[in-house]
């Protein structure tokens, strides 16, 4: 049996309450790994197209308050 195998079936035998306590802290470590990744993206200008083509339309009024 895999690692990934003895994790799932540890998981399908938590009690509810420790399945909700992992499922948040999976939930949590996701959206820290997926800040980090975007703060690295953006530290190593990846999304600076992105940026310039946002301001751009910004300046040439395609833009609509939300």
């Amino acid at each position: 049996m895999s690692n990934l195998e003895q994790i799932e079936a540890a998981i399908l035998s938590l009690p509810s309450n420790e399945f909700e306590k992992l499922k948040q802290w999976f939930l949590d470590l996701d959206y820290e790994r997926w800040d980090e990744q975007l703060e690295q993206d953006i530290a190593d200008g990846k999304l600076e197209a992105f940026a310039q083509e946002a301001i751009a339309e910004f300046e040439a009024g395609h833009c609509r308050e939300i």
